[in-house]
């Protein structure tokens, strides 16, 4: 996947949280890892990351009704 794949505007933003940031995520939601929906490390926008099953994936995207959202999911074994 080129570079420029990712700055498509139908491509949300995605970013690998750090092992500090994911256990803050999952303290503030009150959830484990395993209730997060999941991705798989074969999606396009997760192979950039060079995510590993375990990790946190944030996915940051634009809406014209509520602003900017922010989603997590939890990057699975396939």
């Amino acid at each position: 996947m080129s570079s420029e794949a990712n700055k498509h505007i139908l491509v949300p933003k995605h970013s690998k949280l750090s092992d500090k940031e994911k256990e803050a995520v999952l303290d503030s939601y009150k959830i484990t890892f395993k209730e997060l929906p999941k991705i798989l490390p074969t999606d396009q926008a997760v192979i950039k990351l060079n995510a590993k099953p375990g990790d946190v994936i944030k996915i940051e995207r634009a809406s014209r009704t509520a602003g900017h959202t922010i989603y997590y999911r939890a990057v699975a074994e396939e």
